[in-house]
């Protein structure tokens, strides 16, 4: 009994020791479960700045800075704040029809439009040799000063208002021209950073947005729409700063060796002509004359001839350096002309340069007939300014969402499949607002802020992920040497487009009688808008079916009409004596 009862006894310890290490073991597994949990959650939100840091190290950091400051500052923030103050400063300022405001905005698109001239000044009229620094401080004083006019100047006339929204427009144009020439220059010699630097475009611009948007309905609630707009000059001041930061190779503007100077007088025959008719001291013998003031008078005379001729010396001589410096800046914008010519001229250049034109304008924007519905009193469903601030900002959020879905699992995508099925989307998710127009959410049960902030993410992602690719495919297109002048004009091509978006749906709200009290037919314009931008899905052949790594033009064009040497291209983005031998493989 006694032998028994002790293997009893040694059985149940064994059992209960392997029980305790079996939870040991489960409680071991539990904290490693829960550790690795903790370090996914941590690594989310350090995987943005880890990226960061891989770009600053493969490229320059203050052009990572530049990034930030112009999409994240003066697109994102001065973008989403400009539009919300605007459309209240319209509104409840100057009283304006929203056809009419749709006219109105429609010319904030000028400055957008001249983003070809803005790339000429930059990629061939340096100034002191900075190609890039001295338009970053001009884009800031000009946004700067137009702000604080509108802003401080009250009762201003239409006319001047809408003026100083045009120059606010210039200074953000400006900045993002230059910044996109370096993108531009970067995207062609790091191939394979190209989608990753668009992706940090889109975030910093939809987080300055979602900032500005927050922020827009607070400011006009409290400051009024005209108040307000005293913060749209704090990012111009920070533009002023990048200029002078942002790191610049600076280039020489003059190549004596290259040029050929203009027949002139040099320094012999110039001395000759002041000699003519004016007394030579050896042919005159100061014994003969009668007092020693003459011989004063003439030493005098004699001084005042060689001044005269060391004047006309240097003159001439500036002269003729400044005819060379115009005379090398027009040939260098008569290449740079020629070479934009040469390369729109190509059908992998101008097919999905069409595209991206009508794509955007058969989608006729009906955003401020929305907007006076969405505050109207009665008809409407009365949304106050911070709720219309908050409503924006939800959807810079979901903006956000749309870069991270871009970045993550669809940048490798063909061109053509990606645009197309983004298209499709895009006009499905406009059926929303004619839902909500129609007031059909509150049939089926759901609340006006719900719907409306469902349908803000949804169409903001769709356009995240439809816009980026298109942005994408324009820096693929661009030539080395006049990146900057020819992306400008890619975009100024988009700028078009949305300058005929504004105007056409103006044009179509004026038609169906849609005003600041009657929005009748409000409905009935949506419904075109939807029907066109489904129909734009029959012009995706336009668009390659390339990968975004793949060359899209052919390599002849990018050296042969290139007009920046390697020394002299005025902003070097990746040191050279820097690079990794994977990016020098990925050249």
């Amino acid at each position: 009994m006694a032998s028994l009862e002790k293997e009893g006894l040694v059985e149940e310890s064994r059992s209960s020791i392997s029980q305790e290490s079996a939870c040991i073991s489960n409680l071991g597994n539990l904290d490693s479960a829960e550790a690795s949990k903790s370090s996914n959650i941590f690594s989310v939100f350090l995987e943005p700045i880890q990226w960061i840091q891989m770009l600053s190290s493969q490229l320059n950091p203050t052009f990572i800075i530049g990034i930030v400051i112009v999409y994240g500052l003066n697109l994102g923030f001065s973008g989403s704040f400009f539009k919300v103050v605007t459309d209240y400063y319209w509104k409840d300022v100057q009283k304006v029809q929203p056809s009419v405001v749709q006219l109105y905005i429609g010319l904030y698109y000028i400055p957008w439009i001249m983003k070809p001239v803005w790339g000429l000044l930059t990629d061939v009229f340096p100034i002191r040799g900075y190609r890039r620094r001295p338009y970053f401080v001009l884009a800031g004083v000009l946004g700067g000063v137009s702000a604080l006019m509108v802003a401080l100047i009250g009762n201003l006339p239409a006319a001047l208002a809408l003026s100083c929204f045009i120059g606010i427009a210039a200074g953000m144009a400006i900045a993002d021209v230059t910044i996109d020439a370096c993108i531009a220059t970067n995207s062609i010699e790091v191939r394979s950073l190209a989608p990753d630097m668009q992706s940090l475009c889109g975030f910093c611009s939809s987080a300055g947005a979602l900032i500005g948007y927050s922020t827009s309905g607070f400011f006009v609630h409290h400051l009024g729409a005209q108040g307000a707009l005293i913060l749209m000059a704090i990012p111009p001041v920070f533009i002023t700063v990048l200029g002078f930061v942002i790191y610049e190779m600076r280039s020489p503007c003059l190549h004596p060796e290259k040029q050929k100077a203009p027949p002139s007088f040099g320094s012999y025959e110039l001395v000759k002509i002041a000699n003519f008719g004016l007394p030579n001291s050896t042919s005159i013998n100061p014994t003969n004359l009668n007092h020693s003031k003459w011989l004063f008078l003439f030493y005098i005379v004699s001084s005042l001839k060689r001044c005269a001729c060391l004047l006309i010396i240097i003159f001439m001589k500036q002269r003729r350096m400044a005819y060379n410096s115009v005379k090398q800046k027009m040939g260098t914008l008569g290449v740079a002309v020629k070479g934009m010519y040469q390369t729109i001229k190509f059908p992998q250049v101008w097919k999905p340069s069409l595209y991206m034109y009508l794509s955007l304008a058969l989608s006729i924007s009906t955003h401020e007939g929305q907007f006076y519905w969405y505050t109207d009193p009665k008809a409407g469903p009365r949304f106050s300014q911070e709720s219309v601030g908050a409503i924006y900002a939800i959807g810079a959020m979901a903006s956000m969402v749309g870069v991270l879905i871009y970045h993550k699992t669809l940048k490798d995508i063909p061109f053509r499949n990606l645009l197309f099925f983004a298209q499709l989307l895009y006009g499905a998710s406009g059926m929303l607002d004619l839902i909500f127009i129609l007031r059909w959410n509150l049939v089926l049960g759901i609340p006006d802020y719900f719907f409306v902030i469902t349908e803000e993410c949804i169409s903001r992602i769709i356009s995240r992920i439809r816009w980026i690719p298109m942005i994408v495919l324009s820096t693929r297109l661009c030539p080395l040497g006049i990146e900057g002048t020819f992306f400008a004009l890619l975009m100024c091509i988009d700028s078009l487009g949305s300058l005929t978006s504004k105007w056409g749906g103006g044009m179509v709200l004026h038609v169906f009688h849609v005003t600041r009290t009657d929005f009748t037919n409000l409905w009935l314009v949506i419904l075109i808008r939807n029907i066109l931008r489904i129909a734009t899905l029959g012009l995706i052949f336009l668009v390659p079916k390339a990968d975004p790594s793949d060359a899209l033009i052919p390599q002849d064009i990018l050296m042969t009409h290139s007009t920046v040497t390697s020394d002299d291209e005025g902003l070097e983005l990746v040191p050279k004596n820097d690079r990794s031998p994977e990016l020098l493989l990925n050249l």
